[in-house]
């Protein structure tokens, strides 16, 4: 029995992954990242960015802290976020602590949020 290489190689490798837009990464507790952050999807903050970040969603984890500009669809901020976001959704939960220039179009405090700066609806 003959094996020709062509058919070993194929069977051997791996099938190309599709590129999957709207995808979620998460910046663990130990990472510190100074630049700009790009996303289709969603992008999860429990370390620390001083950055612009842009993404469908932005979740600043309770331990993260987030210093730049922001723009997203959604925001939902558990840690610190310091700077400027433009947003569709904001939502502070009560761990929250935002020192901001912020436009949304809905926005949601939760009891305990801590929050300065100035806070707009985006014109229709």
């Amino acid at each position: 029995m003959t094996i020709k290489p062509a058919e070993t190689d194929s069977a051997l490798r791996t099938p190309p992954r599709a590129s999957v837009p709207g995808g979620r990464t998460v910046l663990d507790a130990d990472i510190r990242l100074s630049g700009d952050l790009s996303s289709a999807g969603t992008v999860e903050i429990l370390g620390e960015v001083a950055g612009d970040i842009a993404a469908r969603t932005l979740i600043v984890g309770a331990g993260g802290l987030v210093k730049g500009s922001v723009k997203a669809e959604a925001v939902e901020v558990r840690g610190t976020l310091d700077g400027q976001v433009g947003c569709l959704s904001f939502t502070l939960r009560s761990s929250a602590v935002v020192t901001a220039e912020v436009t949304y179009d809905a926005l949601i405090i939760e009891s305990g949020a801590q929050i300065d700066g100035r806070f707009r609806r985006a014109e229709r």
